[in-house]
C-alpha cells in the first residue's frame, strides 16, 4: 500500500475542512442552549446526517465489519435494520414527550418524570459508561490507522493514533458545541457513507480476479476452507456461492454473538435505548427546531441505517474471502505471549518450541501445527526477520522473561475458527484446561483466563483499505479520511454529550445551582478538554486481546449495566403514569445490580452446566432481556403498592413547534415494511429459494 501526494492533499484538506466548517458555523455560542443544543434550531438534513455521523464509527468500521468477517457475517446487520425500526418507534412514541419537556439531557426528562434521584443516578451511570466508550471508540480508529501504517512499513503506536484523533475532535467540539458538530457532521456522514460505498466496489472488482478465497462452511462449528474460484464466475457469483451459508439473519440459538433469540427482545433493548435515551444521540433531536423537523430528521437517518450493512458488513465478509491469512498474520502480536504463557504452563505441551533468535530460512521452513516462540533480543532484531507463518510468534527476550501466570489460569480461544486453524493444539488444551479446572474446583480457587485467537477479525476493512484501493489518485486519502471523520464524529458526539450532562446534571444540579451563562459554557469546554484526555489514556489499553477480540462486543456488552434499566424507567414511566418516583430510582438500582450478578453467574462453570442457566446466560442480549423484564416488574409491584394518587401530566415548557409530521409518518411506515422484506429475504426460507 502506497500513499502517494494526492492523497495526503485530498487527506489534509478534508480534516481541514471538517473543522473549518465546524467552526465558521458556531462563532456566537454565548448560551448554554446555543453551546449544548445549537440554539434549538437544526434542521431535518442536518439531523439526520448527524444521526448517522454520530453513530457510525470504527465501532462499526472496524468492528461492525470484523465480526461480518466472523462465522456471524450478514446477521451482524441486525444492530442496524432493527435500529431502523427503533428510529421510526422513536420519531414518533418518544420525541414528542421529550421536545415538550424542553430539556437539555435525558437524565433530566427523569427528574421531570420521577425525581432528582433518578436523575442523578443515570446521569452518573452514563458517564461512567462513556469513559469507555470514548476509549473504544479511540482505540478502534487508533488500531485503523496503525494497521494502515503497517503496510506502509511505518510503525505508529496506538497512542500516537489516539492523540490525534482526540485532538481533532477536541478544537472543534471544545469552540463550537452541538453545531459545530453537526455542521462537520454533515460532511463527515455524507463522507462516510460514499467512502463505504468505494470500498465495497473494488472489494467487488477485487473478488472477480482472485484465484482463490477462504470462506466459512459452517457456522456452528467455524469450520473453514480455502477454494480455487472459477474464471467463468463473476463478483456477484463468488461471493454467493462462497458466503451464502453467512447471508443469513438468523444464526443458532447457542450462538455466542447474535442468537436468532436475541432478536425477539435482547436486541430491542440497547437499539431502544441507544436510540431513543443515549445522550450522545439523542443531543441533535433535542435541538431540533421543531418537532417535525426532529421527526423528519430520525426518519431520514433511518432510511440510511437500512443502507449501511451493505457498506460496511459486506466488505466485511470480502475481506474473510480476501485476506484471511493477513487476518491471520495480525493475530501473532497477540498470540505471541499468551501461547508463551501456556508452554511455562504446560511444559510438556507437543506443540509449542521456543527458539532463541531464528533466521529467515528457518522461519520460511517451519511446518504448520506447532508453534515457534522466536525470541530475540531487541525491537530492532524482531523486525529485522520477515514472517508470513502465523505459527511463529515473535517476542523479546525480556518480555518472555518478565511473563507470569496465577496459579489456576485456562487458555480459550475466542472464536469458533481456532478449533479449524490451531485443531492439535486447541485438543491439548481442552485436556490441559479440564484438569486445571478440577484442581481448582478441589482447592476451592478461582480460574484465570488467557485467550488466544486465530484471526484479528477487527483488521477487516483495514485489510480492504490497504490492497483494494486504486493506488496514489487520491481515493485511499479520501476513503481514509472519511474513516478518520466516522471516527472523529461519534468522538465528538460523545465528548459533547459527556461535558453537557456534567454540567447540566452534576455541577449545574449540584454544586452552582446559580452559575451565569458563561460560567457554565467554560466548564462545557473544560470538560471537553479533560474526556478527551481521559479517552486518549484508555485507547491504548483496550487492546489487549484478554479483554476481547472484538471492539464492537465490548461496546455493546458493557453498555447493559445501564441501558435495560434505563428503558425500562423510561418506558414505564411514559406508560404507567401513577407510577411514583422511588419506582424510578429503584428500576436503575435493580438494572445495575441484576446485570452484574446475572454476568457473574455467567462465569460460575457449575451453575451453566444448567441447560435453562446456560441458554439464558450464555449471550449479554438475554441478559439483558432478563434485566429489561425483571426491572418492569420491580416498578409494577412498587406502583401497585404505592400508586401516585393522581397521573402524571406531562406539561409543556417550550417554545418550539410541537405539530406531528404526516409526511414523516407515512415515511417511516414504508421504512418499517422494508426492512420486514429484507428479514425475509435473508431468512433460511428466502435463502432456500
Amino acid at each position: 500500500m502506497k500513499f502517494g501526494t494526492a492523497d495526503i492533499v485530498v487527506f489534509i484538506a478534508f480534516v481541514v475542512c471538517v473543522i473549518t466548517v465546524g467552526l465558521l458555523k458556531s462563532r456566537k455560542e454565548k448560551t448554554s442552549e446555543e453551546y449544548f443544543l445549537a440554539g434549538r434550531g437544526l434542521f431535518w438534513w442536518l439531523i439526520g446526517f448527524s444521526l448517522i455521523a454520530a453513530n457510525i464509527s470504527t465501532e462499526q468500521f472496524v468492528g461492525m465489519s470484523g465480526n461480518a468477517a466472523s462465522h456471524v457475517g450478514l446477521a451482524i446487520a441486525s444492530y442496524e435494520w432493527m435500529a431502523a425500526v427503533t428510529l421510526v418507534v422513536v420519531a414518533f412514541g418518544f420525541l414528542p414527550y421529550f421536545l415538550r419537556a424542553g430539556i437539555y439531557t435525558m437524565p433530566e426528562f427523569l427528574e421531570y418524570r420521577y425525581n432528582g434521584t433518578a436523575r442523578t443516578i443515570m446521569a452518573v451511570a452514563t458517564i461512567f459508561i462513556y469513559m469507555l466508550l470514548l476509549g473504544a471508540v479511540t482505540y478502534s480508529g487508533a488500531l485503523t490507522i496503525r494497521t494502515l501504517a503497517g503496510k506502509m512499513d511505518y510503525n505508529v503506536p496506538l497512542l500516537t493514533g489516539s492523540l490525534v484523533i482526540g485532538l481533532i475532535a477536541m478544537v472543534y467540539v471544545a469552540s463550537g458545541g452541538l453545531k459545530a458538530c453537526a455542521w462537520a457532521d454533515l460532511i463527515q456522514g455524507s463522507a462516510l457513507i460514499l467512502g463505504g460505498a468505494i470500498i465495497l466496489v473494488f472489494a467487488f472488482i477485487k473478488l472477480g480476479s482472485a484465484t482463490e478465497a477462504a470462506h466459512i462452511v459452517d457456522v456452528n462449528t467455524g469450520a473453514l476452507a480455502i477454494t480455487p474460484l472459477s474464471d467463468s464466475a463473476g463478483s456477484m457469483e463468488r461471493f454467493w456461492e462462497l458466503n451464502k451459508v453467512r447471508m443469513n439473519m438468523f444464526l443458532p440459538k447457542t450462538d455466542s454473538v447474535l442468537p436468532w433469540t436475541a432478536l425477539l427482545l435482547g436486541l430491542w433493548i440497547p437499539n431502544f435505548y441507544y436510540w431513543g435515551l443515549n445522550q450522545y444521540i439523542t443531543q441533535r433531536t433535542l435541538g431540533s427546531a421543531s418537532l417535525s423537523q426532529g421527526q423528519r430528521g430520525i426518519v431520514f437517518a433511518a432510511f440510511l441505517k437500512l443502507l449501511i450493512p451493505f457498506v460496511i458488513v459486506v466488505p466485511g465478509i470480502i475481506a474473510f474471502n480476501l485476506y484471511a491469512k493477513d487476518m491471520q498474520l495480525e493475530s501473532v502480536g497477540d498470540n505471541a505471549a499468551v501461547i508463551s504463557k501456556y508452554l511455562i504452563a504446560n511444559p510438556n505441551t507437543q506443540f509449542v518450541e521456543v527458539v532463541q533468535s531464528p533466521g529467515e530460512e528457518m522461519i520460511a521452513s517451519w511446518q504448520p501445527n506447532k508453534f515457534m516462540v522466536a525470541l530475540y533480543d531487541s525491537e530492532e532484531q524482531m523486525k529485522a526477520v520477515k514472517t508470513q507463518n502465523p505459527f511463529v510468534l515473535p517476542l523479546k527476550q525480556t518480555e518472555y522473561d518478565e511473563l507470569s501466570l496465577k496459579e489456576y489460569t485456562v487458555f480459550e480461544t475466542d472464536d469458533k475458527s481456532c478449533k479449524s486453524v490451531f485443531p492439535s493444539i486447541v485438543a491439548e488444551i481442552e485436556i490441559y484446561n479440564k484438569q486445571v479446572t478440577d484442581m481448582a474446583k478441589a482447592a476451592g480457587e478461582k480460574t484465570s483466563t488467557e485467550k488466544f485467537i486465530a484471526y484479528k477479525y477487527d483488521t477487516a476493512m483495514a485489510q480492504l483499505l490497504g490492497n483494494v484501493l486504486p493506488q496514489k489518485v487520491g481515493l485511499v486519502g479520501f476513503v481514509l479520511a472519511a474513516l478518520l471523520g466516522a471516527v472523529v464524529s461519534s468522538l465528538a458526539a460523545m465528548l459533547n454529550a459527556a461535558s453537557t450532562i456534567f454540567t447540566m446534571d452534576i455541577y449545574k444540579k449540584y454544586l452552582h445551582p446559580q452559575a451565569s451563562q458563561k460560567s457554565i459554557v467554560l466548564l462545557g469546554r473544560i470538560c471537553v478538554v479533560i474526556f478527551t484526555f481521559i479517552a486518549i489514556f484508555l485507547a491504548p489499553k483496550l487492546g489487549d486481546p484478554k479483554i476481547s477480540n472484538s471492539i464492537f462486543t465490548i461496546i455493546q456488552e458493557s453498555q447493559g449495566l445501564i441501558s435495560p434499566g434505563i428503558l425500562a424507567v423510561f418506558v414505564f414511566g411514559l406508560i404507567v403514569r401513577k407510577a411514583p418516583a422511588i419506582a424510578g430510582v429503584i428500576g436503575l438500582l435493580t438494572n445495575i445490580v441484576a446485570y452484574s450478578l446475572l454476568k457473574y453467574i455467567s462465569m460460575i462453570d457449575k451453575l451453566m452446566e444448567i441447560e435453562v442457566l446456560n441458554f439464558i446466560l450464555n449471550n449479554f442480549l438475554n441478559r439483558m432481556a432478563v434485566c429489561f423484564i425483571f426491572c418492569l416488574l420491580v416498578m409494577g409491584i412498587i406502583t401497585l403498592m404505592k400508586p401516585l394518587p393522581q397521573p402524571i401530566v406531562f406539561k409543556q415548557q417550550t417554545t418550539i413547534e410541537l405539530e406531528t409530521s404526516k409526511g414523516a409518518k407515512v415515511v417511516g411506515i414504508l421504512i418499517v415494511i422494508l426492512t420486514v422484506i429484507l428479514y425475509i429475504i435473508f431468512s433460511p426460507i428466502g435463502l432456500a429459494k
